[in-house]
């Protein structure tokens, strides 16, 4: 019984960390788009379009969740700081493709993440092959559960 009550409690404060982990990402990541003049929401969507790659405001929308009405203000505000482009779709003119101009962003945030970068990488290779196949796993899971989350929820919409 005793050990069932310490997994319990183990269990429960895993989750206390994860929520606490995630609340401390969203101030620390707001905190770098304010240095970068941008607000976070900003900051991360772009992120997206780095990491994804060039695609139409439709598939940005449905990336996001946002409206196409907000991705065109997004796009414009991005635009406006040179960290995208429209460009038209060379096979369909009608079609407009949102491109990240990643150097521009890179000279931007790379100088905000650099210590960042530095702990990050202390702290990840501190831990063993084994310890890092468990974080592995949790992250990916973690990603998955989250990625089937918002599928369920938009679905409803």
């Amino acid at each position: 019984m005793v050990k069932k009550t310490i997994r319990i409690e183990k269990i429960l404060e895993m989750r206390v960390l994860s929520r606490r982990y995630s609340d401390t990402s969203i101030r620390m990541h707001e905190a770098i788009a304010r240095k970068a003049g941008l607000s976070g929401t900003d900051h991360k969507y772009l992120g997206l379009l780095i990491e994804r790659g060039a695609m139409t405001a439709g598939e940005l929308s449905k990336l996001t969740g946002l409206t196409t009405g907000a991705v065109t203000g997004l796009v414009d505000r991005l635009e406006k700081k040179k960290l995208a482009k429209r460009e038209f779709d060379r096979y369909d003119r009608r079609k407009v493709i949102i491109v990240p101009c990643t150097e521009n962003t890179m000279k931007l945030l790379q100088p905000l993440f650099s210590e960042l970068d530095k702990k990050t990488t202390a702290l990840v290779t501190s831990f063993s092959d084994q310890e890092l196949e468990v974080l592995e796993k949790y992250f990916r899971s973690a990603v998955q559960i989250m990625d089937d989350t918002i599928k369920e929820l938009n679905h409803d919409d």
